[in-house]
């Protein structure tokens, strides 16, 4: 488990790259945290490491954002406007649980139970100061409580 702080979008972006290169094609993400706690921002750092191009932007209405990347792509999904099980269904996400891409997802509270075993759940929490974020990352090798 890592613990990092930030203290603007910049590091939490930086912060973002930096984790991407420990990601490989095939691997999930579940980020968790309150709305307005930097979610977006980090995933905008991993595409910006793994060379996505274009503008990366949270899919709150659209839900899942597919990105080109060089290993096959990049599906960001958020789960925010998501309420019932039958919506999680129709989305099918765990097509998107496959070798050539890297999926990050944010709310993933709704989906715990769809999340491959191996994974990384990174938690964004707001810090003690203004603009302060502590952003945990952790590799799960199981099912998460």
């Amino acid at each position: 488990m890592k613990t990092s702080l930030t203290h603007s979008r910049e590091e939490t972006v930086e912060i973002g790259k930096t984790f991407a290169a420990t990601l490989s094609a095939g691997d999930v993400v579940a980020i968790y945290g309150s709305l307005g706690s930097g979610k977006t921002q980090f995933v905008v750092g991993i595409c910006a490491a793994l060379a996505v191009r274009g503008h990366v932007a949270s899919p709150t209405f659209t839900i899942i954002n597919e990105y080109p990347a060089s290993f096959g792509m990049v599906v960001h999904i958020d789960l925010y406007r998501i309420t019932s099980q039958s919506e999680i269904a129709e989305l099918g996400i765990e097509e998107y649980f496959r070798k050539n891409c890297v999926c990050v997802i944010e709310w993933p509270e709704a989906v715990r139970d769809l999340l491959p075993e191996h994974h990384y759940a990174v938690r964004m929490n707001f810090g003690k100061r203004e603009n302060e974020r502590e952003i945990v990352i952790e590799e799960v090798h199981g099912v998460t409580a």
